[in-house]
């Protein structure tokens, strides 16, 4: 193992922290609460687009990622918005316990691994809190003057966020909670490939295996999912180590098969920044210089991980006895 060369490289705009206070809070649901954020001591925030997440920095161990889902004009402020989840690993008890108007808090980014592309028509489908990054969504898809709709459903109608916002839509929208309307009917929804349409999915993992299922026959690329826990992966395909090597830093490490690139990087003293290290927050995304990787992540389309340019290192391996990064 080889230490780190001078003059390591800064971090992207993306990596920076910054203090942000908290102007209001409501509950817009059952067990989901939205923040409104404004950078302290006034001025404009990191400019964003639909899709996007910013890193809450919660504690010294705990960080977690939220959708932003207000208006991408407003360069003021932004919202997040979140859920409830007892059986979760802490973060969002956090934020509903312990977070108020007037806290100050520090976060990151914000990043986008679910970006809206251009296209005539878009299906919109959202389940639970996985309707806050398709909120933007929609109201792009709307000022760009494309066709577009969303089904949004939930376990019932009050823990449904943001449905009077929505309501302004008109039948655009479809909200369809479980208990009084049963299982989303996706099959009508996606049953049929339609021709220049997009279609864009967030929300617990049943929901979204389902939609991948019923575009399975729509054209390559035309389904965007985004995920907020990993999907289940089987093992790795090469079982022994390997040698990365990070072509700025100049440091060189072997990754044995119990430990991820991220953490012995780290020990090496690498500057690689990370958050969730179960490939679902892009934050530890890198540039591969040579090398194959085994992608296990659940952020990269399959196109991206086809073309093997990036890779996420907290979950990702090495096909090869060697992989280079642009670390």
């Amino acid at each position: 193992m080889t230490g780190p060369a001078e003059g390591a490289p800064a971090r992207t705009a993306a990596e920076e922290e910054l203090k942000v206070e908290v102007i209001a809070r409501e509950a817009v649901a059952e067990d989901v609460v939205s923040l409104e954020l404004r950078r302290c001591g006034g001025g404009a925030l990191p400019s964003w687009t639909p899709g996007s997440h910013i890193d809450l920095v919660l504690d010294e161990h705990l960080e977690r990622q939220y959708s932003l889902c207000g208006d991408p004009g407003n360069g003021e402020t932004w919202r997040i918005a979140v859920l409830r989840e007892p059986g979760s690993r802490g973060g969002s008890e956090h934020v509903h316990d312990r977070i108020g108007v007037g806290d100050i808090l520090t976060v990151r980014g914000p990043r986008n691994h679910f970006a809206l592309e251009p296209a005539p028509r878009y299906v919109f489908v959202a389940g639970g809190i996985g309707i806050t990054p398709i909120l933007a969504m929609i109201a792009q898809a709307a000022a760009s003057g494309a066709d577009w709709s969303l089904v949004y459903g939930g376990r019932r109608a009050a823990s449904m966020a943001f449905r009077d916002e929505l309501a302004a839509h008109g039948d655009r929208v479809r909200v369809h909670p479980q208990d009084s309307h049963g299982l989303l009917p996706l099959g009508e929804i996606l049953g049929t490939p339609a021709e220049g349409t997009l279609v864009y999915c967030c929300g617990p993992e049943p929901l979204l295996q389902a939609v991948e299922q019923q575009c399975a026959s729509w054209p390559h690329g035309a389904l965007h999912v985004e995920r907020f826990a990993p999907k289940e992966i089987g093992e790795p395909v090469r079982s022994q180590g390997f040698r990365v090597r990070c072509a700025r830093s100049g440091i060189e490490v072997e990754v044995g098969p119990d430990h991820s690139i991220l953490e012995v990087l780290e020990e090496a003293g690498a500057p690689v920044p990370s958050s969730c290290r179960e490939g679902t927050c892009g934050t530890c995304e890198s540039d591969v210089v040579s090398g194959r990787p085994d992608h296990r992540d659940s952020v990269l389309s399959g196109d991206e991980q086809e073309a093997g340019e990036i890779m996420l290192i907290c979950v990702s391996r090495s096909l090869d006895d060697e992989l280079v990064l642009d670390i």
